[in-house]
């Protein structure tokens, strides 16, 4: 469960022990979404009036097309974060690193925070083994498989310098 009455939080410390899925509403289209439930443990406790402290941990896998071949690679995800809510009008909440909450509201949603916690670490790019040797240029082969049949490409720009004879 990541979604907790305020109350309860109010009374006493909650710890989580819990998982995201990848189907949870909390995702939008165009997320890097994990490839497996994200694993988010951690406590959650009053921090005052009306502000709430989160310490925790997130783990979980994402599958990403590889950087130079395209083919499917997996990148670990693991971050410890802290987190603060504070109502909305507190002098906390004019801070962006802040999540701000409804005073209106009976419960703090974990989710978002796990949501923009993953983006922020999950690798821009992955590769699928440090030796990928990517795909050709021209054709498009994987080149892990073996070498293509495309002659070498050449650079004309260096044509001129071909032409030069080295003198002792």
């Amino acid at each position: 469960m990541l979604v907790f009455d305020i109350r309860s939080v109010e009374a006493k410390a909650v710890h989580v022990d819990a998982e995201l899925a990848p189907d949870d509403p909390v995702w939008q289209e165009g997320d890097p979404v994990p490839s497996n439930a994200i694993r988010v443990t951690g406590r959650l406790s009053s921090a005052g009036a009306g502000r709430f402290y989160w310490h925790g941990r997130l783990d979980g896998d994402a599958s990403m097309p590889c950087r130079r071949c395209l083919n499917d690679a997996q990148a670990h995800v693991s971050d410890e974060s802290h987190v603060i809510f504070a109502e909305e009008g507190s002098e906390e909440a004019e801070d962006p690193d802040v999540y701000v909450l409804d005073e209106r509201a009976h419960q703090i949603d974990l989710r978002p925070v796990i949501r923009e916690q993953w983006l922020l670490n999950v690798p821009s790019y992955v590769v699928c083994r440090e030796d990928c040797k990517g795909i050709c240029p021209t054709c498009g082969k994987d080149l892990n498989e073996g070498p293509c049949d495309c002659p070498a490409a050449r650079d004309a720009r260096w044509d001129a310098l071909r032409k030069v004879e080295l003198k002792d």
